[in-house]
């Protein structure tokens, strides 16, 4: 019998509500290594997509705003244990994608999903850092609690294809928002299979929506989305920007600029990205009731 086979190609798809669906305009785009060889096609997603996207983002904000922050901790923990197990390929794209060595590599994928643990550290101790009960001069109790924003659209970077796109990705999440994400246009293979991470990994079914496209495209309809709550414009093209940053003003959206150049994502990211998405609700109450 011979052993001559045909290699099961994979087809790379969005990840939109927890499904793989390809985009619906039917477009697709090359994606090549840092050699410029073939790699995969891609799906190219439209307006549509980022619509449907939004969509499901909004109808999953509740249940997980609403869980409690220790629970949100452990499927972000448990996010880092899958791809634990799926070490060699991140490696393996990570390696084609960027062009980088494959220690180089290596220690990229061990930092995105040490980053994974390091928010899911965080998600119950943002009450007692960013809260506080507040001094008053009367019989109230006053308390500041952060609260999620809401539904985000992450553009994120273009060159960092995995380490980055977790390192803006973790902290929405671990806050309690929803987040739809356009992904690195030249590099999208990595976001691609950490979709098929997050499909198994207990995070419910629009909690991240990751779209594979031209953020240059995708991004000013997410900006002016009246039901996205805030955009993340780390990833914006270059001159876009500050368009984009219009659009958003229509609907009063919270806007992260984009830094002048690419930071090292390797660098403790503190609580920078954290902040951005969380709202600070002040409660008074009444004491001796």
């Amino acid at each position: 019998m011979s052993t001559d086979r045909l290699a099961v190609r994979k087809t790379y798809k969005l990840y939109v509500n927890g499904a793989f669906p390809r985009s619906e305009s039917g477009r697709t785009y090359a994606v090549t290594d840092a050699k410029g060889a073939f790699l995969a096609n891609a799906a190219w997603a439209s307006r549509k997509d980022a619509r449907d996207a939004v969509v499901a983002a909004r109808a999953a904000a509740g249940k997980w705003s609403g869980a409690t922050a220790y629970n949100r901790g452990q499927v972000l923990y448990r996010v880092a244990e899958v791809m634990e197990g799926r070490h060699a390929q991140f490696c393996e794209e990570v390696a084609a994608g960027e062009g980088l060595s494959s220690s180089r590599a290596r220690a990229a994928v061990d930092a995105a999903i040490d980053r994974w643990v390091w928010y899911a550290g965080w998600t119950d101790k943002l009450g007692a850092v960013l809260g506080a009960a507040n001094p008053v001069a009367g019989p109230y109790f006053d308390f500041s609690v952060p609260e999620p924003t809401g539904v985000v659209a992450v553009l994120a970077p273009q060159r960092s294809s995995l380490l980055g796109l977790v390192s803006v990705l973790a902290p929405v999440l671990a806050g309690g928002n929803t987040a739809v994400v356009v992904t690195s246009r030249t590099r999208p293979l990595p976001a691609v299979t950490l979709g098929e991470v997050l499909a198994t990994s207990d995070v419910p079914a629009g909690v991240v929506n990751l779209l594979t496209g031209d953020a240059e495209e995708i991004g000013p309809w997410l900006a002016e989305h009246d039901d996205v709550d805030a955009i993340d414009l780390t990833g914006a093209p270059a001159g876009c920007a500050m368009e984009l940053e219009r659009l958003a003003a229509g609907s009063i959206k919270r806007v992260v600029r984009p830094p002048a150049e690419e930071p090292d994502w390797s660098a403790d990211p503190g609580l920078t990205r954290l902040t951005p998405f969380l709202e600070t609700k002040t409660v008074w109450h009444p004491m001796g009731l």
